[in-house]
């Protein structure tokens, strides 16, 4: 139960985090700032096309943990039988 209650608290504090602004080669960069400067708003999708890659495998790996955690908690509920 304890673990459950760490991982919801996980899940909230990351739902909370700062925007990110993530561009790391110079050309992208110098190209999102004459962009934003233009008035367009490309860079703010950038931003939130690498968040969406970002997360996603982070995404994975919760679908997975909570398959295994569920198979597990199946085990032992037949083993103590």
């Amino acid at each position: 139960m304890k673990k459950a209650v760490v991982f919801i608290l996980i899940l909230i504090l990351a739902s909370f985090t700062a925007d990110v602004f993530a561009q790391g080669c110079p050309m992208c960069k110098t190209a999102l700032e004459e962009a934003r400067n233009n008035g367009s708003s490309v860079g703010n999708t950038l931003n939130s096309g690498i968040l969406y890659l970002l997360a996603l495998p982070y995404l994975i790996a919760s679908v997975f943990g909570i398959i295994w955690y569920k198979n597990a908690r199946a085990k032992k509920r037949t083993a103590a039988l």
